[in-house]
């Protein structure tokens, strides 16, 4: 069997070989303007999906770059007519459709403030790619499933390439190149292991941390939507406070420790879980103790949260499958969310 969302799932790698091919000298000028004009201010624009590519980013940006990143409340502009200061603002817009208010507003207005703003978006023709002064195309091709799966894969490959050209890192910007080949191999890792034991929860915690925080939100926001299941994204520091009240045997947890400063600590929870009779899917690198899911490495840690994504969005539609639901037809979803 298969759906609209499987397939595009699976289209993510050619998806990314077609944006590497394009646009090389807009990403090198906008990285130059960076560099040359440094952000006083840098805002960041979305919902969903596209939310966790942009703090995808975000981390990349504060972590490479030593920039604050502050994902911006739309209402602050939409509904309570705020007039935020422009002077040396970059804002960066993440969207699949480019239709919603509250991304056109705040873009236009920044824009007609004398502020720098970016799109990252898959419809070069839409409202948010007119009102953007660097609109980035992200080449992945129509999509239909309303469960976001080969866009979201592209924006998180864009915002790093972005990153990558501002701070004119060769390294960074040779991993991304290999990317479509790294996806190729994340999509055919099989991750069916996990359809079984989360085939009959309604809760789940989803665990990650530095910039695989986003990655593990993303996989909350796909349980939701298409399984039904509560689940719910913590940083693996975070679950420690409050969030550890609600783990007694049995609790189903995902913990996605791709490599990186954050591996050990993450490695170390899951074993801690366990001891505690929690049941534990862990998402690492075959070879790594404990690990039921196994991920693909990039040659660069900080692109590594995007290959455990494309293994995870195969195995969450075969959930929604076992479950008895049809991962295309959402309830009370629709592809294009138009909010103010």
């Amino acid at each position: 069997m298969t759906s609209r969302m499987l397939d595009e799932a699976r289209e993510a790698p050619e998806a990314v070989g077609r944006l590497l091919a394009a646009d090389a000298d807009r990403y090198a000028a906008l990285g130059a303007n960076l560099r040359e004009q440094p952000p006083q201010a840098l805002l960041t624009l979305a919902r969903g999906s596209s939310d966790h590519a942009a703090q995808y980013m975000a981390y990349l940006v504060m972590a490479r770059l030593g920039r604050l990143v502050t994902s911006l409340p739309m209402s602050l502009v939409t509904l309570y007519q705020s007039r935020l200061q422009c002077d040396g603002l970059v804002s960066i817009a993440f969207s699949q459709s480019g239709q919603s208010d509250d991304l056109v507003l705040p873009t236009r207005l920044f824009r007609e403030g004398g502020a720098r703003t970016v799109a990252l978006i898959n419809d070069a023709a839409s409202p948010l790619a007119k009102a953007a002064q660097w609109t980035f195309p992200l080449h992945a091709g129509a999509e239909t499933s309303i469960a976001a799966t080969k866009s979201c894969i592209a924006q998180l490959v864009a915002g790093a390439r972005i990153v990558a050209a501002w701070q004119r890192d060769e390294r960074l910007q040779s991993s991304i190149e290999t990317l479509p080949v790294a996806l190729q191999r994340a999509v055919r890792q099989d991750w069916l292991h996990a359809v079984t034991p989360l085939a009959d929860v309604d809760r789940l915690f989803v665990i990650g941390r530095g910039p695989g925080l986003a990655i593990a939100m993303e996989a909350a926001l796909k349980l939701k939507e298409v399984c039904g299941i509560q689940a719910e994204a913590f940083s693996g520091a975070e679950v420690m406070h409050g969030p550890m009240a609600l783990v007694d045997d049995g609790y189903p947890l995902l913990i996605f420790a791709p490599p990186g400063p954050a591996q050990a600590g993450l490695l170390s929870l899951a074993d801690d879980m366990r001891r505690r009779g929690a049941r534990v899917l862990l998402a690492a690198p075959e070879g790594t103790h404990g690990a039921e899911l196994p991920l693909v490495t990039t040659g660069a840690e900080d692109l590594d949260p995007i290959t455990a994504i494309q293994s995870f969005y195969p195995m969450v539609e075969s959930l929604a499958r076992a479950r008895g639901l049809d991962p295309d037809a959402p309830r009370h979803l629709s592809k294009v969310t138009r909010t103010r």
